[in-house]
């Protein structure tokens, strides 16, 4: 796997900035989250005075084999029939791209379907759709170093631009499976504990998925040695190996990242076994629906902007907290302070 070089934020500032959050025109600590949130900002960036520069979100779409076991409510062409809806605009992930003023990027890193003649899809496509990972791996050394490698150059891409921050999301019918194996084998915590509804599965559709969930990780402890790496190539998705390598890169290049729900933590989680100090500069923004969700935010000791009760994906829970980061770089850079506001500080 590529190695990288990925720095804890330096904490030398922090009491340079603390200062100066708590010399701006307002009782100490009155500001929350938001002083919080202007603390890790500068941090990243290393600066009193901080800045978002051409927001970027990345939406990856890939299919993954263990649908073909029926432990998803949604059939696989649903993924391509949304990536195309991408490009029309017509997405939940467009709109709030608009809103919130994000260059959106569709990718096609492993969909089961020729999407390289559809114009607004960026063709970076592995394989079509990862192996059934009941029987085997999801995918190979090869296909997963190269998957690394996809999410590394999207986001050199970004950094073109000057992007500042970023944002992932995803599309992949069935990715709430190798989510929940990660939270099991990351999390240490028992499987059926980890397992949930997805796009909406009924009950007895639950525990299908338990059952064929439990074979595939009693198969891989039986045939692979255990490590992270294993761990993420046995299961993950195109889609969410890409984002590991992209939340990865983007920690290397010092920028923000921000963390949508169930499936994004998971990819998060993953990329800070491997490397922990990609965690500084993670912003986790939205604890979602799926069951068991807060308890994978536990894992990291995150503590998520919103909850809001969102379960789509595409990364549409990290759009919606763009704003409160938005205000809390404002704070630190717009406020008056108690000198040039000529009010007594009385602290």
């Amino acid at each position: 796997m590529k190695q990288f070089n990925i720095h804890p934020t330096d904490k030398s500032i922090a009491n340079s900035i603390q200062q100066k959050i708590d010399h701006l025109n307002k009782p100490k600590g009155s500001l929350g989250r938001l002083e919080e949130l202007a603390m890790q900002v500068c941090m990243i960036q290393h600066t009193l005075s901080p800045s978002l520069n051409h927001p970027c979100h990345l939406l990856l779409g890939g299919d993954h084999g263990i649908e073909r076991e029926g432990v998803s409510v949604s059939p696989r062409e649903v993924t391509w029939q949304q990536m195309i809806n991408f490009t029309h605009g017509g997405g939940g992930v467009n709109m709030f791209c608009r809103q919130h003023g994000f260059d959106l990027s569709i990718v096609d890193v492993g969909v089961d379907y020729d999407l390289s003649k559809v114009e607004g899809v960026i063709n970076r496509k592995i394989a079509r759709g990862t192996r059934n990972f009941l029987h085997e791996p999801a995918m190979s050394e090869e296909q997963f170093n190269r998957t690394i490698e996809v999410g590394c150059e999207l986001v050199d891409d970004c950094a073109k631009k000057g992007c500042q921050i970023l944002s992932v999301g995803e599309m992949g019918i069935a990715n709430t499976s190798p989510s929940s194996i990660w939270m099991s084998l990351f999390g240490d915590i028992p499987l059926d504990e980890c397992i949930g509804a997805g796009a909406g599965l009924s009950n007895p559709g639950i525990e299908h998925k338990r059952q064929v969930l439990n074979a595939a990780l009693k198969q891989y402890n039986e045939t692979m040695v255990p490590s992270d790496e294993n761990a993420i190539r046995y299961f993950g998705g195109f889609e969410m190996v890409a984002a590991i390598g992209a939340m990865l890169r983007a920690a290397e290049q010092g920028m923000i990242v921000l963390v949508d729900g169930f499936i994004m933590t998971a990819c998060a989680i993953a990329a800070i076994r491997l490397y922990p100090a990609a965690q500084d500069y993670m912003i986790f923004t939205h604890c979602g629906d799926e069951s068991g969700h807060r308890r994978m935010l536990d894992i990291v000791g995150a503590k998520p902007l919103l909850n809001l009760g969102l379960r789509l994906g595409e990364g549409t829970g990290a759009l919606c907290a763009f704003p409160i980061i938005d205000s809390a770089v404002r704070m630190i850079n717009e406020m008056n302070n108690f000198d040039t506001a000529k009010i007594t500080k009385y602290f």
